[in-house]
């Protein structure tokens, strides 16, 4: 039940350091465990009672702790570990401007994390469960929107708790409102989409489109996941953003974002394409090239 994935920067597979890592594998190794799932850990209840408990004062004596298990850079941090009140303001912290650069080409990750990448989103049948098809009209959840972007490209973004959890704009362009689709919490690990990859079109899910000049109309999606307090929006519905402008963040919990592109707007990153055909995540930070 290791997850590995390839890292961009030292191009080399690596084996993620999970973060809860036992009770995920006994949600899903041990029966009990899926009683559990389906009996209470999926329901937006939960995670709000967790996402209480990290907004709680006590909670900031986790903070130490977690950036020395994970070895964080906090020269990258916006203000002092020891200024955040809660575990929460630590998770969705701010980071300096500096920290991530954003490429010059016409796509970016919008956030940090780890990534798979479709120049075909048909191509992306049977990348967690074999023989199960990704529904795109079940995740857009509205289907003039959907056939837009029907064989267009689509890239996973998944982020872990201990990644940076503000998500950016990957584009240029006009912003519109964002849309709401309801629905349960699952984890969204490989661990548990290699079970069901639906809870991309099943969990709670946010949806944002952008107009751009060069790409067309680019669809950027939020999807929450277990323990995951909510998902915040930061900028102004219908105004023009810039590639990289902030867009929002996730309270705590890992989570995952979701850009789609409209047929042959764009060509994603070589190192995305090749290790997404060999079913193996790409790690990248917010700003990295995503494509052309």
């Amino acid at each position: 039940m290791d997850i590995q994935f390839y890292n961009r920067y030292t191009q080399k597979m690596e084996t993620e350091q999970v973060y809860g890592e036992a009770f995920l594998k006994w949600t899903y190794a041990n029966p009990f465990g899926k009683l559990a799932l389906h009996g209470f850990v999926k329901r937006p209840a939960f995670s709000q009672w967790y996402g209480w408990r990290m907004n709680q004062p006590k909670s900031q004596k986790k903070v130490n702790p977690f950036i020395r298990n994970y070895k964080m850079n906090t020269d990258e941090f916006a203000d002092h570990p020891e200024s955040y009140a809660t575990f929460n303001e630590f998770f969705y912290r701010r980071l300096k401007r500096s920290a991530r650069p954003i490429a010059t080409d016409h796509a970016v990750f919008p956030a940090d994390g780890r990534h798979l990448g479709f120049q075909n989103i048909t191509n992306a049948n049977g990348v967690f469960v074999k023989g199960q098809k990704f529904d795109l009209d079940a995740l857009i959840a509205d289907s003039e929107i959907s056939q837009r972007y029907r064989n267009g490209s689509l890239v996973l973004s998944r982020l872990c708790p201990v990644d940076y959890h503000r998500f950016h704009f990957p584009v240029s362009g006009q912003a519109s409102k964002t849309r709401l689709v309801n629905g349960p919490l699952f984890p969204v690990s490989p661990i548990a989409l290699a079970r069901n990859i639906s809870y991309l079109w099943q969990n709670k899910r946010t949806l944002t489109e952008i107009k751009t000049k060069d790409l067309g109309n680019v669809l950027m999606m939020e999807i929450g996941a277990t323990c995951v307090g909510s998902i915040s929006q930061t900028y102004v519905p219908n105004d023009m953003v810039d590639k990289g402008h902030e867009k929002g963040y996730f309270a705590f919990g890992g989570s995952s974002t979701i850009t789609l592109f409209e047929p042959g707007a764009v060509k994603l990153a070589d190192d995305l394409l090749k290790n997404s055909e060999k079913q193996i995540e790409t790690y990248a930070l917010m700003g990295d090239s995503m494509g052309n």
